[in-house]
């Protein structure tokens, strides 16, 4: 039993870290995990420390998913489509990336945060899936993000979560001509802090 239960009224709960290690405990899918770990943390509903302490705190019968969850969002994977990303790249043999890298130019100017950086190549993927530009203002902010990074000569590649898994070749082909054109050209004056 958790240490901390609350109640209102007939209703128990226990808190947001606590709920999202034992429910993911029933969950067959390691993309359902992902994503529920992912939406925790950047929704701000429990940190890393309190997830991880609750895995050292839990059985540890049914608690590889949480730990594998856990270990990408310290990567810096923070949706369910950036880790099938992830996972499309381990088995590409291309260089790994930076995941959710915060990028500003020279003059301290912020780009914009990169879902993938590849830094000697100056290229940013971003995984845009519909549920985050549902809203006119959503895609305008995608879109203006999109030619400040071009304005400073960032090669920016836009994928779906359902191209990640429909047309896997091509976007690693896309990708590598991509790498292969930014690593041809002078290294950008563009500096990379990594969110993770």
């Amino acid at each position: 039993m958790p240490e901390y239960v609350y109640h209102d009224g007939p209703v128990r709960f226990v808190m947001p870290a606590r709920a999202v290690a034992d429910g993911i405990r029933e969950m067959g899918s390691c993309r359902d995990v992902r994503a529920v770990v992912a939406a925790a943390v950047q929704k701000r509903l429990c940190g890393l420390g309190e997830l991880a302490a609750e895995l050292a705190l839990g059985p540890v019968r049914g608690s590889a998913p949480l730990r594998r969850a856990l270990a990408e969002v310290g990567y810096g994977i923070r949706s369910g489509a950036e880790g099938d990303f992830r996972d499309l790249l381990q088995s590409s043999g291309l260089p790994a990336p930076t995941y959710n890298a915060r990028l500003y130019a020279a003059d301290e100017t912020f780009l914009g945060i990169a879902d993938a950086w590849w830094q000697g190549a100056g290229v940013a993927v971003e995984v845009d899936s519909r549920e985050w530009h549902l809203s006119p203002e959503d895609w305008e902010r995608t879109l203006r993000r999109h030619r400040r990074m071009s304005a400073y000569g960032i090669i920016v590649l836009h994928i779906t979560p359902r191209q990640i898994h429909n047309e896997p070749v091509r976007i690693l082909a896309d990708l590598a001509a991509a790498l292969e054109a930014g690593r041809s050209r002078p290294a950008l004056a563009v500096r990379a802090v990594n969110t993770a």
